[in-house]
C-alpha cells in the first residue's frame, strides 16, 4: 500500500461538547459511506457555549489532540462555539484539514437564499458570537441575517420530544419572534446541531408562520458536502470499502449509548461507547 493509499485509509476525526455532533456525523455517513469516523464528545465539560473564548480554545485543542493520536487524516468540528473560535488555532497545532459547521452552514444559505435575508437560530452562545452574520457576509456582503437564540430545542431533541403539541409550540413561538419585523427571510440556518432532529417541525412551522415555504439549511448537511469535495481535491478520499465508527466521550458513556441512537438515525448495532480522559 502506497503513502497516499495509507493516508487515504485513515480515519475522520468529529468532536462536539456532547451528542449533538452525532447528527453531523450521520451527515457524514451518509454522504461518505466508505469513510472510518473516529467521534469524541466531551460530556465531561459540556456546554461550551457558556466558557470563555481561551477556554473553549483549550478544550479544543485537546479534543484535537487525542483524535490525533488516532492517526486522523482530517478534523471536522461539530461544535458551533469551537467552529466560532478555535478553528485557525487547530489548523496551525495539527497541521492538518480542520473543517467547522459555521462557514458550510452559512455558504449554503447564501445559496438557498433568493432575497439574500437569512435568519439562522442556535444557542445563545452561538447567536453573541456573531460568527454566522461574519460567515454569510464573507459569502455575500449584501445579504442580512436576524439570528435569534432557541435554547429549549436542545433539551427537547436529548429527551426524543421531536414532534407534538409541545415541540410544535416551542418551535412556533421562536419562528414567530425571528420573523415579527421587516426582515422577510426565506432561508433558516440550523446553528445548532441538535436541531436537525427537530428539522420536520422547524420546516412546516416556518411556513406556517412565513406564509410561503422557507429553506431550512442544516449546517452539519452543508458540512459533510464540503468534506466531500475536500477528500476528493486532496486524494483522501476512501472508496472501495465500508465506513465504521468509533464512539468515544469523556463523561457518562452509558447515558451517552441511551441517546446516540436518536441522533445518528439508526442503532449502535452493538457499537460500545469508549470513556477516555483529556
Amino acid at each position: 500500500m502506497s503513502g497516499m493509499e495509507k493516508r487515504s485509509a485513515a480515519p475522520i476525526g468529529v468532536f462536539d461538547s456532547g451528542l449533538g455532533g452525532l447528527t453531523v456525523v450521520r451527515a457524514i455517513a451518509e454522504a461518505l459511506p466508505g469513510e472510518e469516523l473516529v467521534y469524541l464528545g466531551d460530556t465531561a465539560r459540556v456546554p461550551y457555549g457558556t466558557r470563555s473564548a481561551h477556554t473553549v480554545i483549550r478544550y479544543a485543542r485537546g479534543c484535537g489532540t487525542l483524535l490525533a493520536k488516532h492517526g486522523i487524516k482530517m478534523l471536522v468540528v461539530a461544535c458551533n462555539t469551537v467552529s466560532a473560535v478555535a478553528l485557525d488555532h487547530l489548523r496551525v497545532e495539527l497541521d492538518m484539514p480542520v473543517l467547522g459547521v459555521i462557514e458550510p452552514g452559512a455558504r449554503a444559505a447564501v445559496r438557498a437564499s433568493k432575497s439574500g435575508r437569512i435568519g439562522v437560530i442556535a444557542t445563545a452562545g452561538t447567536v453573541g458570537s456573531g460568527a454566522y452574520p461574519r460567515a454569510v457576509a464573507s459569502f455575500e456582503t449584501r445579504a442580512e441575517v436576524k439570528q435569534l437564540p432557541a435554547p429549549l430545542l436542545v433539551p427537547l431533541a436529548e429527551e426524543g420530544w421531536l414532534d407534538g403539541e409541545v415541540p410544535t409550540l416551542v418551535v412556533r413561538r421562536y419562528l414567530e419572534d425571528l420573523m415579527r419585523g421587516d426582515l422577510q427571510i426565506d432561508a433558516l440556518v440550523l446553528g445548532c446541531t441538535h436541531y436537525p432532529l427537530l428539522s420536520g417541525v422547524i420546516r412546516e412551522e416556518a411556513a406556517r408562520v412565513a406564509g410561503r415555504e422557507i429553506a431550512v439549511v442544516d449546517s452539519g448537511v452543508a458540512a459533510a458536502g464540503e468534506l466531500d469535495e475536500t477528500l476528493r481535491a486532496r486524494g483522501l478520499l476512501r472508496e472501495g470499502a465500508s465506513g465504521g465508527l468509533k464512539l468515544m466521550v469523556t463523561d457518562r458513556p452509558g447515558r451517552f449509548a441511551e441517546v446516540a441512537a436518536r441522533f445518528l438515525g439508526r442503532d449502535l448495532d452493538g457499537l460500545e461507547v469508549e470513556q477516555v480522559d483529556l
